[in-house]
């Protein structure tokens, strides 16, 4: 049986429907900080300080679920539990569109929080029922690729939804409300369809032959074979490696927020900065491109690793590339060299965070995997909240826009190295595939 053949006929049938609940999800996450200066911060007189506050206590409600959801989802089945999630956010996304005030607003964030909490690593989990260690990185980089897609189309549909809600006052909504109401739709319908669609794993999808069936599992069971742990919850926990690969994952995850939150700030900075300036669909071009150029190298490096192996080489490697970028950003004297620089930093943001997860995902098989991926995840979601404070708070300490982007570059420097560690503690197999490298 053509394997290769085999791998690509599943990749079509899960990873368009993962990656486009993905991007739902990101576009739902989001959408309040579209609304807040669209009228959501007047109507429900909202502070800064208490936007901040109902944007933070979403990954709040986030990491408390991550851990117990994935370790129920192998108990109850992907296929249910990935549609409860996704029914859940959706519905309280739609809420959140009638929200009358700000206490109800913070309810309706954390519960969204906790709604979505699992499902990210509940796909990667799932993901890895399906392809091995020959596949995998291609698998999860292009399922991991949403939330940047999400980040580059975000700004144009988001006002496009404002303008259309604000003409047509649907339900007497403000157009703040009709982005909110119209983001939570998808959500809603996509959790039906998910019931429907998704199989729990290939010996209950009716669309594999039990040849097909047979050589999937023949195929994760060689990959097992050179995993580091088959442990449970337990090693998982203790296991200092997936902690050092969450550090890696907080990392990343810092440096995306504190791009997707400030990028557009530094660019609308320019014209004090270089004496320059740009339209408004300029400078969303100049946004959408750091997002495009650190998507695409997500792709590539995770076509890559499937090829070569060595992960923990190439999390090194594309944080390099972080590195040169954030020095080169520091030191930059036009805009389009600044932007050339944020490029790279976000390969090594984007890039680097995907191989990650792509590595947590082959160090256990069984419950300790649900646990593993799980925890890293976990790890990196408080900096979706500390990303964006924190270089909040450094730029209006000392009014400089390059103090965030100097914090992001040390994160990626330590990331760096543990990759390079992972590289050299990885244990060889006999006769190992290029593409099986365990760490």
């Amino acid at each position: 049986m053509d394997s290769a053949r085999l791998d690509r006929r599943v990749a079509l049938k899960i990873i368009p429907f993962v990656f486009l609940l993905f991007f739902v999800a990101y576009t739902d996450r989001i959408a309040l900080s579209y609304a807040g200066p669209a009228g959501m911060n007047s109507d429900l007189a909202l502070t800064s300080t208490a936007f901040g506050f109902a944007a933070g206590i979403f990954f709040l409600g986030y990491l408390l679920v991550e851990i117990p959801s994935n370790i129920i989802m192998q108990r109850v089945g992907a296929r249910r539990w990935l549609a409860r999630i996704i029914l859940s956010w959706g519905i309280v996304q739609v809420a959140m569109a009638f929200a009358p005030n700000a206490e109800i607003l913070y309810v309706l964030r954390f519960l969204l929080g906790v709604a979505e909490g699992g499902f990210a690593p509940g796909v990667i989990l799932y993901l890895t029922l399906w392809f091995s260690s020959a596949y995998r990185g291609r698998a999860l980089s292009r399922f991991l690729v949403a939330p940047v897609t999400a980040s580059i189309v975000g700004a144009p549909l988001a006002i496009g939804l404002i303008a259309a809600g604000n003409s047509a006052q649907l339900f007497g909504l403000s157009g703040w409300r009709f982005l909110i109401l119209v983001t939570g739709v998808p959500a809603v319908v996509l959790g039906v369809v998910t019931w429907f669609y998704l199989a729990d794993g290939p010996e209950k999808a009716r669309w594999l032959s039990r040849a097909e069936r047979d050589d999937i599992a023949t195929r994760l069971a060689d990959t097992q074979g050179h995993e580091v742990n088959t442990g449970g919850v337990k090693a998982a926990l203790r296991d200092r490696r997936v902690w050092l690969l969450g550090l890696c994952n907080f990392s990343f995850v810092y440096g995306g927020y504190t791009l997707t939150f400030f990028l557009p700030t530094i660019v609308s900075g320019f014209q004090a900065q270089f004496n320059v300036s740009f339209t408004q669909i300029q400078g969303a071009l100049l946004i959408a491109v750091p997002f495009a150029v650190g998507g695409a190298a997500q792709l590539w490096f995770g076509r890559h690793t499937d090829r070569r192996g060595h992960i923990g080489a190439h999390i090194a490697a594309a944080c390099a590339f972080g590195l040169v970028g954030g020095l080169g950003a520091t030191l930059a004297r036009d805009p389009y060299t600044l932007i050339a620089f944020i490029c790279l930093m976000a390969v090594g943001i984007y890039a680097g965070g995907t191989l990650a997860l792509i590595l947590v995902s082959n160090l256990y098989v069984g419950p300790g995997s649900a646990t593993a991926i799980a925890l890293v995840n976990s790890i990196g979601v408080p900096a979706g909240f500390a990303g964006p404070y924190l270089t909040g708070w450094l730029r209006d300490l000392t009014g400089a826009e390059s103090i965030g982007l100097i914090l992001v570059t040390v994160l990626l420097v330590i990331s760096g190295v543990i990759g390079i560690v992972f590289d050299r503690r990885r244990r060889t197999p006999s006769a190992p595939a290029p593409h099986q490298e365990a760490v």
